[in-house]
């Protein structure tokens, strides 16, 4: 596992230098868990490729601010799990309904879970602070801790947003998601 975090920092590296390959590298290997991170906290397709593209975008914009010897992945995941935040805000704000069916979210191994379809129609109702910490939380499987250096905010607000979302998503589905 060592050699992929050199790889890892050697392909950042790369793309600070402008080496197309190597961002595409580092594309191909966050896309998946970027995309799935947004739309399970935005619940609209379209949106979520935007808001990881341009997540990427700006992670590439701002490598010269990237600390190197840090993992790229959870950089990566802080700025669109934020943007992903700013939309669904400005969505609400804006009275806007989702458009994309649920179905199209690319799960590895939700057809075998028959209770991922469930599981993500409960997460739309969440809000979307409440989403952005169970995705990172139980998809991305970052600790409390990460996240509340991932979002800025207090170790006690992650976890009362983890305890209060999950509740939520128990009292929705009328059984225990702990």
């Amino acid at each position: 596992m060592a050699g992929s975090g050199r790889d890892e920092r050697a392909r950042v590296r790369g793309a600070q230098g402008g080496s197309a390959a190597d961002f595409e590298a580092l594309f191909r290997r966050h896309w998946s868990a970027a995309y799935r991170a947004a739309y399970l906290v935005v619940h609209d397709a379209a949106a979520a490729e935007d808001i990881a593209q341009e997540a990427f975008l700006a992670a590439v914009r701002n490598l010269d601010r990237f600390d190197r010897r840090r993992p790229f992945g959870p950089w990566l995941h802080r700025i669109v799990v934020n943007r992903a935040i700013d939309w669904a805000r400005a969505r609400t704000l804006r009275r806007e309904t989702g458009a994309a069916p649920l179905d199209t979210l690319p799960a590895p191994g939700a057809r075998s879970n028959p209770h991922s379809q469930t599981l993500v129609e409960g997460l739309a109702d969440l809000s979307p602070e409440h989403r952005a910490v169970i995705v990172l939380r139980h998809l991305l499987e970052y600790t409390p801790g990460e996240i509340a250096e991932l979002l800025g905010l207090p170790r006690g607000t992650v976890n009362s947003r983890l305890r209060r979302g999950l509740d939520e998503l128990s009292r929705q589905l009328g059984e225990d998601v702990r």
